[in-house]
């Protein structure tokens, strides 16, 4: 986990980062990267933001267009930070974004009934060994989250391989040094009707 500092928006904008070994932001090659690969579905998109840290992504996400970030984060100091950082993004932009932080155990949040609308994106960056995406992809797949051309996409530790489960479609994998993107569409029974599959994309850097 990096330390406390500044971190850096790809437009240049600084954000506050939360000290000491309270967060692991996305580093900036991988969010350059995942942000050049979603950019075709941004505009006016509702982000959904798990174990969202800083907020550093849902804030590359909201200058890149979208219309509502959702943070959820447990650590009491990493949800201030980011509601900081995100509402002063929000806040030099119209107009103006729709944002929401949540102090809260990510799966015991999705687990519970979401009656708003479903998202476009689901950005899932958990600690890296606590077992935290299989119960995840099970609470997406059962619950209001996800529409039919729904992404979620997932960051973890390139020598583990998440398992989705049954009926996600895996449409993208990603490697990045010691951090790795995989890029899911959700199962059949999260569909109201079309494929909402994505095309792989070859990596620039690659």
């Amino acid at each position: 986990m990096s330390g406390g500092g500044q971190l850096r928006l790809s437009g240049g904008r600084r954000l506050l980062s939360p000290g000491g070994r309270t967060a692991r932001p996305t580093t900036s090659r991988v969010r350059e990267a995942v942000m050049n690969i979603l950019a075709p579905h941004l505009h006016d998109c509702r982000w959904l933001d798990l174990c969202s840290g800083s907020g550093v992504m849902g804030c590359e996400a909201l200058q890149r267009g979208a219309s509502c970030v959702v943070a959820v984060d447990q650590d009491p100091q990493c949800i201030r930070i980011c509601r900081s950082n995100l509402t002063a993004v929000a806040a030099s932009l119209s107009p103006t974004p729709e944002i929401r932080t949540e102090r809260r155990e990510v799966i015991a949040w999705l687990r519970k009934a979401w009656r708003q609308d479903p998202f476009d994106i689901i950005y899932f960056d958990p600690p890296y060994d606590q077992g935290l995406y299989e119960p995840c992809f099970l609470a997406l797949a059962h619950g209001n989250w996800l529409h039919q051309d729904s992404l979620v996409v997932c960051e973890h530790r390139s020598n583990i391989n998440p398992v989705p489960g049954s009926g996600w479609t895996v449409l993208d994998r990603r490697r990045y040094g010691i951090s790795s993107v995989l890029m899911l569409s959700p199962p059949e029974r999260c569909h109201h009707g079309g494929t909402g599959s994505m095309p792989q994309q070859k990596d620039p850097s690659a």
